[in-house]
């Protein structure tokens, strides 16, 4: 596979972190609200993988659903300070690639023209050519439907800046050498007694990083 190498580059989640609900969930909830009832709580428990829940809940929705769902996403609100956030990245000559768990379809109805600005959108893909969805991931592995650790490895940097909420975001943050945590993924991380910093909002971010890149 090819890779791609950078002094540095930035790892994002989107759902719960660039947005400031977890809009996949969201989608779950309204969408498929019996199974998001159901599965939720195993997944959140690690009692089921990403993996076997994700699909199970994406593939008995119907294809014909797949513009309202896009449609629920419109104008659903960024965290703020995200759009200084990449400011600063690109002053920094620094990357993100957004690293989501969820449609690759929802990222980008969110981001809109912000997502020009991304160095690339990694999430799940799906097929619209059955009367159910049908999902996929090139980077499909382990307990997860996109593997965010076999993501990074599609990466040379000499420091890999993870950045998540919650438990699609948990092997990441267990690899990566800079983790910025909260809500759930700072639990799961606390749990496992792996350093990570916490953040509230991407002025946060910013701040943290520049003092870590600049101070002299």
């Amino acid at each position: 596979m090819k890779s791609d190498s950078f002094e540095r580059i930035v790892l994002c989640d989107f759902d719960g972190t660039i947005t400031t609900e977890d809009t996949f969930v969201k989608m779950m909830q309204e969408f498929t609200p019996n199974l998001a009832r159901e599965l939720l709580p195993e997944i959140y428990a690690l009692r089921l993988t990403l993996r076997d829940g994700v699909r199970q809940t994406l593939e008995s929705i119907p294809s014909a659903q797949y513009p309202e769902i896009l449609a629920f996403m419109e104008g659903e609100p960024m965290r703020l300070g995200f759009v200084e956030f990449l400011d600063f990245l690109e002053t920094q000559g620094v990357p993100i690639a957004i690293v989501s768990g969820g449609l690759r379809g929802m990222v980008e109805t969110v981001l809109g023209p912000l997502k020009h600005r991304v160095l690339a959108i990694h999430a799940i893909e799906v097929d619209l050519g059955a009367k159910y969805l049908r999902v996929h991931s090139e980077f499909e592995a382990g307990t997860e439907l996109v593997n965010k650790v076999e993501v990074m490895r599609r990466y040379s940097a000499e420091e890999t800046v993870a950045i998540g909420d919650s438990v699609t975001d948990l092997n990441l943050g267990m690899e990566a050498g800079v983790v910025f945590a909260r809500d759930r993924l700072a639990t799961y991380l606390t749990d496992r007694q792996k350093p990570y910093l916490q953040w509230h909002d991407f002025f946060d971010l910013r701040d943290s990083l520049d003092r870590r890149w600049n101070s002299v």
